[in-house]
């Protein structure tokens, strides 16, 4: 995808900055759809910080959907290699496509447990952890309650959006 100022993004009209922005949020259209009426974005700050709101306004069955959008780690689509651009990047990045026996049966039977006891996928932005802090974190959230769960998956999506969007618009990233 080639690089798009912010000032480009916020001239475009809705269909075109839903598509600049698709694969920010897993499978989620709508959030980048809301965000559009808040244009134009002068800093990267302020589109995080408008598709953060419209993320946290949205109803809990919406928010619901896109935590459930979100693949496993190391799971099914990964096996099938169904997963988007951005996750396979993501979980190849903390060498989760490069697991033991071992370690792949673990996340399996984290997974499995993590699904059965909240309903929906285990999330973690993943980018800087390597698999041993992967599982450990994993292991520990396992015995949190559904509504510490669910508001830490919507906390660690917005931080998957972050950098997504940090590395679609790399001209615009707040550390440089």
């Amino acid at each position: 995808m080639p690089t798009l100022s912010l000032s480009a993004l916020s001239a475009l009209d809705q269909p075109a900055f839903v598509a600049a922005l698709e694969g920010i949020f897993e499978h989620t259209p709508w959030i980048a759809a809301r965000a559009w009426q808040q244009r134009p974005f002068t800093s990267l700050v302020a589109l995080e910080k408008s598709l953060a709101a419209v993320l946290l306004a949205a109803s809990e069955a919406e928010q619901l959907a896109l935590i459930r959008a979100h693949p496993e780690l190391a799971g099914r689509a990964a096996i099938a290699g169904e997963l988007t651009a951005e996750s396979t990047r993501e979980q190849a990045g903390a060498r989760l496509d490069a697991c033991s026996p071992e370690e792949f049966a673990r996340l399996q039977a984290l997974n499995a447990t993590y699904n059965a006891q909240f309903g929906f996928p285990f999330i973690l932005a993943v980018r800087g952890f390597d698999r041993a802090a992967i599982i450990e974190r994993f292991a520990a959230r396992v015995l949190h309650s559904r509504e510490d769960e669910f508001a830490e998956a919507l906390r660690q999506i917005l931080r998957i959006a972050s950098l997504r969007l940090q590395e679609r618009f790399p001209a615009h990233r707040s550390d440089q």
